[in-house]
């Protein structure tokens, strides 16, 4: 049995060339079952020949269970945070794929119009798995700087999952600009989606019919940091729209529940 979280090709023997791909083809034909956590991965495995093969969602990696004694706005005032400004979030590692830079170049944008407006990077800078996330990184480091961001942008580091729970509840917005578009494959997101926060990201690549724009979403094109700014800028001044798409990120949390996904795959066991 092989669950697939995606289907990118191995970071390892970078140089094997076809072979890379040729290798997870290869995984998934000779599996007994196989379990896609995305409908497009879904298709894609189909169309390469596997034939036992289903989806099942990943759920949240960060449970909604802050420190003890958490206080919303004490937290955001340890950081900086003043009550009448709008906390943005980013949740994960710093890559070219989930469009930092796009964030980056949108909070740039609201500063220099005068938006009461900052910015809170949740969790490590990069991971160890892709040597470009720190190139990135950098880069990222140049654009802060030359804009004059550095005070209106906090990082959090590597922190224990309470922390990070209590950051993503502290912000006002969560904005996960990926450049392939919002999926279900996707950690931070459903860590986002688990914490009932309101979330701006990009189109998915493939329509998924949970997601509702202005109801569970706000869905933005991908790769486009005016239309970034634009919604962060108009949902800043509607709070009541804000609270909206925070409870339908909670409800639709409640479809990618662990005891649900640990059912559904027993069952898939069951049938092989």
């Amino acid at each position: 049995m092989v669950t697939f979280h995606d289907l990118r090709i191995p970071y390892l023997f970078p140089k094997a060339g076809a072979l890379r791909p040729a290798a997870v083809t290869y995984l998934a034909r000779t599996a007994s079952g196989v379990i896609a956590t995305d409908p497009a991965d879904l298709a894609e495995l189909r169309r390469r020949g596997v034939a036992q093969v289903t989806q099942i969602p990943i759920g949240s990696n960060i449970a909604p269970a802050p420190p003890a004694g958490y206080d919303r706005l004490a937290w955001r005032d340890q950081w900086g945070v003043g009550p009448q400004e709008i906390l943005l979030g980013y949740f994960g590692f710093l890559n070219a794929s989930k469009g930092g830079d796009l964030l980056i170049e949108a909070l740039a944008c609201l500063a220099e119009g005068g938006a009461p407006v900052k910015l809170v990077l949740i969790g490590g800078r990069t991971g160890t798995s892709d040597a470009t996330n720190a190139a990135f990184g950098d880069e990222l480091d140049e654009r802060i700087a030359a804009r004059h961001l550095g005070g209106r942008i906090m990082r959090s580091g590597f922190v224990a999952a309470a922390e990070v729970s209590a950051h993503l509840l502290a912000c006002d917005l969560l904005v996960l600009p990926y450049r392939d578009g919002v999926s279900f494959r996707r950690g931070s997101f459903m860590a986002a989606l688990a914490h009932g926060c309101p979330i701006i990201s990009t189109r998915p690549a493939q329509p998924l019919a949970e997601l509702r724009h202005g109801e569970n979403i706000c869905l933005v094109p991908p790769d486009s940091a005016e239309a970034l700014t634009q919604a962060v800028r108009e949902l800043m001044s509607q709070p009541q729209q804000r609270a909206r798409l925070g409870e339908g990120a909670r409800k639709l949390a409640a479809l990618f529940a662990w005891d649900k996904i640990a059912a559904r795959t027993l069952e898939f066991y069951r049938t092989l």
